[in-house]
């Protein structure tokens, strides 16, 4: 990998920054990723019964999506549609990486839903917001299919546009709360009704500890420095985008979706966060439903890691009965 050949002695003076199984990032500007790199073609499943292909959604900044399929019953038959963000601290990782090629191949086989898995451009090459900015026109992209006149013939005739989720993990759960707040405001607008959004362990923080952060000053320290470095024109810890319950943030009854899933772990640094996300978002005036589910014994984004164990199997098993769920009755 780049920067494998820097000796010991002088990588501490050439590093601006340094993720210890993340990112590092040297003074000349090189970069060096030390997770989700890999790329995995995409495939037919024959055991899960899912199809995948690529789509180029807006090539002038390389904005791509993988998307999931699962087995058709019948020609015209449609499903739940979810536009799924990945995580990796928004400095890493894509939709074909092997670990979140093999992720969603399972949420579509247990869910049953069409998956747009979007991949946006990453930082530092491109500090935020441009994540946020190509999430939300992967997000319109998928909006111009509902009257069966897009480009992409899977999302024309298997979508469901009556049944559209946002879902992403970590930093795409911060994805999905931004793009959904958003989606609720008047002066945006989306031409696609949103009908829920899954949070799995998102990536919130702030600039004051809470709960549990402060007992692990040294887990606490690197994600301060996350923000600052992801987004160096606001860097501040408090910025709503990452801190959504910080004083003077937009209020969450903003929120342009029906139904919130909160899923947090409970050894994770993140998970004083969600519960405080759910709290809020629960005395908000949101006219919508929030609800929290908790892994015990687990830590952040454990579920990628091991997706044969029972705990990764109840969380999916968890989401899908989430986005399977009947539609709320109309307010």
């Amino acid at each position: 990998m780049e920067g494998d050949s820097v000796s010991n002695s002088d990588s501490h003076e050439l590093v601006a920054h340094d993720f210890p199984g993340l990112i590092r990032v040297f003074k000349d500007g090189r970069v060096q990723r030390f997770t989700g790199t890999d790329v995995v073609p995409p495939s037919i499943d024959p055991q899960a019964a899912v199809s995948s292909k690529d789509v180029t959604i807006y090539p002038e900044n390389n904005i791509s999506a993988r998307i999931f399929l699962p087995q058709l019953p019948t020609n015209h038959h449609k499903f739940p549609l979810l536009i799924y963000f990945h995580g990796g601290g928004f400095c890493a990782s894509s939709p074909f990486t092997a670990k979140y090629h093999n992720y969603i191949t399972a949420v579509t086989a247990e869910a049953k839903v069409v998956v747009v898995s979007v991949d946006y451009r990453l930082a530092p090459e491109h500090p935020l917001p441009a994540a946020y900015e190509d999430s939300w026109a992967a997000l319109q992209w998928v909006a111009s299919h509902q009257n069966k006149s897009g480009p992409e013939p899977w999302l024309n005739e298997h979508a469901d546009f009556e049944r559209v989720f946002l879902a992403g993990d970590s930093a795409g759960a911060n994805i999905v709360h931004n793009i959904a707040m958003v989606a609720g405001d008047p002066d945006f607008g989306l031409s696609m009704d949103i009908l829920g959004a899954c949070l799995v362990h998102p990536y919130f923080w702030g600039s004051g500890p809470i709960g549990s952060e402060a007992l692990d000053p040294d887990r606490k320290a690197v994600v301060d420095r996350l923000w600052p470095f992801l987004c160096p024109s606001m860097p501040d810890n408090d910025d709503p985008r990452v801190n959504p319950v910080a004083e003077g943030a937009p209020s969450l009854a903003w929120l342009g979706c029906k139904r919130v899933l909160v899923c947090v772990a409970e050894k994770d640094v993140l998970r004083d966060r969600g519960w405080l996300y759910f709290n809020a978002l629960g005395r908000s005036g949101w006219m919508g439903v929030v609800e929290i589910e908790e892994t015990q014994e687990e830590g952040h984004a454990f579920h990628l890691y091991d997706l044969g164990c029972n705990k990764a199997k109840d969380l999916i098993k968890c989401m899908a009965d989430f986005f399977n769920r009947d539609l709320p009755p109309s307010i």
